[in-house]
């Protein structure tokens, strides 16, 4: 009868190893990881934004862990800061007051694009279920509605100073 004896590997190097597993283990659990809400937070469509037409002004803010946006200013508001919601195709909405309207919803991505939606115009009362924002660069915001595939509109937002 034959017997082939195995060699084990050295007590030392088994140790080496389990140090190595743990050292890795641990440096993973130190790593940084960045959450959506942080990101959001940190996110450089933060502040106000100048729109393209009648002089309007959103904030864009953090909602939870996404990005929104709600309307500050305008020239109609300035002329009646009671500006009222008129032409949204839901009556019930109609008396709601512009000033303060979340017109950007549930946006999350970045570093230089975002997707969420729904958008909303309340100059029209057009509503757009899907957007994206791009950043073109810091003080420029390229904001894209779409209300069908191949049916986007597009405006081009500068950022307030």
């Amino acid at each position: 009868m034959f017997t082939m004896e195995v060699p084990l590997p050295a007590k030392s190097l088994v140790n080496d190893m389990r140090m190595l597993s743990i050292i890795a283990v641990s440096l993973l659990a130190a790593s940084p990881v960045s959450s959506p809400a942080q990101s959001a937070q940190d996110s450089p469509l933060v502040g106000k934004w100048h729109t393209e037409r009648k002089d309007g002004m959103v904030e864009i803010h953090r909602c939870g862990t996404a990005l929104c946006g709600r309307v500050i200013d305008g020239a109609p508001l300035r002329a009646n800061p009671d500006q009222r919601d008129v032409h949204n195709p839901n009556a019930s909405l109609r008396t709601r007051k512009v000033k303060g309207l979340r017109v950007l919803d549930g946006f999350s991505g970045g570093p230089k694009r975002w997707k969420g939606g729904p958008l909303y115009d309340p100059e029209t009362g057009n509503l757009a279920s899907k957007g994206t924002l791009t950043l073109s660069d810091t003080n420029t915001l390229a904001v894209q509605g779409c209300i069908a595939v191949f049916l986007c509109r597009t405006q081009t937002w500068r950022r307030a100073r």
